[in-house]
């Protein structure tokens, strides 16, 4: 079970916990949720966001009763137990608006096609002698068993009626739901602006992947990590390339770019470290750093830059990835209602785990097919293999030291 913000069940609520940095955050980016960032954008530029107002249905959907099936649309009064002979009236594609159906006739008709009025039931194809089309004629007539009402009638209103609300505000617009506003007619819909975001890479040791890597460097994957993931979940990302660990060129760099953004993200430089550049930057700014209690991803900052929303995600690639699905993500979520929360799951470990008692540890697994989950890698938060072999988030609470094979945790599909 999650709680509002999507915490999972069990983790405290103090200072330092991890739903208490989820509230900080939430707090934190409230203003995108303001009216005046709300856009009418066409369907299909609105895949992935959300709604901002609910809207009740201007139409009835199936908006006539129409027919499930390629058949006969029939009266059922006009065939006994028996069966009987029905004259066969002029055939009803779809799309057409047809004559009403006479008494003691049957009318070829489509799937989709409008029942005519007089009409209560359809009898397949394949239930007909002969069981094919005929050509409608003076002697053209049909073999039809006994149908009950409503067979094989997709009834006026059967999906949604006309003034039941179709979506609720907040919801976030995938495949489905755009299918249903284009049913209902709709062209456009309101939503709120994609969330712009500046993230930054920190460090002298990080090197971009493709060019030579000197002794003592890394490549950058956090950069490319959460630029996909924010991607994914409907952000539009501004890369500043990488900032050295002069606090001044850091600075520098976010007063050039954050006129442009909604959020600043930086990853690295946020620990106790002597040389904590976004640390160091921030030295003027309402920006604090703090522990949560949370393994990985301990380290976290949170405050604004020259008055735009700002985090700092730790430099461990595992521990900014995890970073953002517990604070940004959900808080996203929970004012926007996109993306779409992680889909919490209940799963059986394949093997026992240890946990620190005072973090809310999350790990790193895979889903089997059996319902049980296998952690992938350890709890070092490098383990970049590890992570691209994992299908879930694997969380154990505050409190919990030890789980066994076979004991239920919760789990966040990835």
């Amino acid at each position: 079970m999650t709680s509002t913000h999507g915490t999972p069940a069990g983790t405290a609520h103090h200072a330092g916990s991890v739903a208490g940095h989820l509230a900080a955050v939430t707090h934190l980016l409230a203003p995108l949720a303001a009216e005046s960032r709300v856009e009418i954008v066409p369907l299909s530029e609105a895949l992935g966001r959300a709604l901002v107002h609910g809207f009740l249905a201007p139409l009835s959907l199936p908006p006539f009763a129409n027919s499930q099936m390629d058949g006969y649309a029939v009266r059922s009064a006009d065939i006994p137990d028996g069966g009987a002979d029905l004259r066969i009236m002029p055939p009803v594609p779809a799309g057409s608006s047809p004559q009403p159906l006479q008494p003691g006739t049957a009318a070829p008709i489509m799937t989709g096609a409008m029942i005519p009025a007089g009409a209560d039931a359809v009898v397949p194809i394949e239930k007909a002698v002969p069981s094919h089309f005929l050509e409608p004629g003076q002697d053209a007539r049909v073999t039809l068993p006994a149908t009950a009402p409503g067979t094989y009638v997709r009834a006026a209103g059967s999906d949604i009626a006309m003034g039941e609300r179709a979506l609720a505000a907040g919801t976030c617009l995938g495949p489905a739901q755009l299918g249903l506003l284009a049913a209902l007619g709709l062209a456009e819909v309101e939503v709120y602006r994609a969330v712009t975001v500046l993230l930054v890479t920190t460090g002298d040791e990080v090197v971009a992947p493709g060019r030579p890597l000197p002794e003592g460097k890394i490549f950058d994957s956090n950069g490319t990590l959460l630029e996909a993931a924010m991607k994914q979940a409907g952000l539009s990302v501004r890369r500043a390339g990488i900032s050295t660990d002069n606090p001044a060129e850091l600075q520098a760099l976010l007063r050039t770019e954050s006129p442009h953004v909604d959020l600043i993200v930086t990853t690295g430089g946020v620990s106790k470290g002597a040389y904590e550049v976004v640390r160091q930057a921030m030295a003027d700014q309402p920006v604090e750093f703090l522990h949560v209690a949370m393994q990985p991803g301990g380290p976290q900052g949170i405050g604004t830059f020259d008055g735009v929303p700002f985090l700092g995600f730790p430099g461990n690639p595992v521990s900014c990835l995890v970073s953002f699905e517990m604070f940004l993500r959900p808080a996203l979520s929970a004012l926007l209602g996109a993306p779409a929360p992680r889909l919490p799951l209940r799963a059986r470990l394949a093997k026992p785990l240890t946990s620190p008692g005072q973090k809310h540890q999350v790990r790193r697994g895979s889903l089997q097919p059996d319902g049980t989950v296998r952690l992938e890698g350890g709890e070092s938060s490098h383990l970049m293999h590890a992570l691209a072999g994992s299908n879930v988030l694997v969380h154990v609470p505050v409190g919990v030291t030890e789980l066994a094979a076979g004991d239920e945790v919760e789990v966040w599909m990835l």
